[in-house]
Formats: structure tokens, C-alpha cells, sequence
């Protein structure tokens, strides 16, 4: 299990996401105070305290940081580029909160049996089906209630499993 602390990312990160992540399960509010800033952010700067030994992984958490701001657009266009599990699943996971469930399940399906599923389900100390999650997150928005919490911690801890996954993946660390 992770205790996710943002410190761990470097300064550039740092600041980012240092914010309530657990995020809406639809497409959210940009924050646009944080818009400069995430636009400023490049690999050089997001990773001037480590080396890149995996740029696709490095972007991949770019994708994820417009992702955890709610700017869903730059989001995808920064993982709709990355053509790896983990592109594919940034990907999934914006479809998913913009509302296209099918075409998240599409991508997810191109995502196939990523290390971050088990990971996920070891922290939850149960299985995890990113498939069944997507469902619950439909049901959770349409109404369904009693899942709208359970799947607001889930999202959350899928996306920061997937975050430090992806960081550790880019630098080796």
C-alpha cells in the first residue's frame, strides 16, 4: 500500500497536488488557478530533480496532473498520444469521468492486465475489475447513492496509484 505525499514528486509536482484529490466522478470544474502553472509544466521542468529514464511515463503523469485539475481536454490530448497500458489507461480514466463509458471500457481493453489493477486491489484488499468500476461510476452518477462515496475513495485511489506508478516507472526511483 502507498501513502501518497506530494513531496515525493518534486517541487513542480509538489504544489499541484497538494489539493483535495479526491475528485468528481464526472468531468468536474477546471481549476483554473492552476491552470498557469500545469501549462508551464513540461517534462524538463516537471522532472528537473530526476532523470527521465521513460519519457511516455513521464508524460503520462503530465496527463494525469491536467487530469487531477479537471481540464479534461489536455488531459486526453497528452494521453490519447502516449500509445503504451499506461497512455491507454490516463486515457480510460478521462473518458470514464467525462461521461463515455464505452469508449473508457475501449480503453481500457487496449490497457490489458496493467500491474496498477493488482496494486489497486491489494490496497483495497479485494479484487479490482477497472471494468466493474466503470459501471459503478455510471450508476454512481446517475443516481445510485450509496455508491457515490465508495466509488469517489476508488477513483481516488486509482489515481494515485497510477500517478506514483507512472513517476516511479519514469525515473527509475
Amino acid at each position: 500500500m502507498i501513502c501518497f505525499k506530494p513531496e515525493s514528486y518534486g517541487s513542480a509536482f509538489q504544489s499541484l497536488l497538494e489539493i483535495d484529490r479526491r475528485r468528481p466522478l464526472d468531468a468536474g470544474s477546471p481549476d483554473r488557478t492552476a491552470r498557469e502553472e500545469l501549462t508551464r509544466l513540461s517534462l524538463e521542468i516537471a522532472f528537473s530533480h530526476a532523470t527521465v529514464i521513460d519519457r511516455d511515463m513521464a508524460s503520462c503523469c503530465l496527463s494525469g496532473a491536467w487530469l487531477l485539475h479537471d481540464f479534461l481536454d489536455e488531459s486526453h490530448t497528452i494521453s490519447q498520444s502516449i500509445e503504451t497500458p499506461s497512455g491507454s489507461y490516463w486515457h480510460a480514466i478521462m473518458h470514464r469521468r467525462e461521461g463515455d463509458f464505452s469508449n473508457a471500457n475501449y480503453w481500457l481493453r487496449r490497457v490489458g492486465r496493467h500491474p496498477v489493477i493488482d496494486l489497486i486491489a491489494e490496497r483495497l484488499g479485494s479484487d479490482y475489475d477497472p471494468f466493474a468500476f466503470v459501471d459503478e461510476c455510471s450508476s454512481a452518477l446517475r443516481g445510485k447513492h450509496e455508491q457515490l462515496e465508495q466509488c469517489l475513495d476508488k477513483q481516488q485511489m486509482e489515481w494515485e496509484t497510477l500517478f506514483d506508478f507512472c513517476y516511479r516507472e519514469a525515473t527509475g526511483i
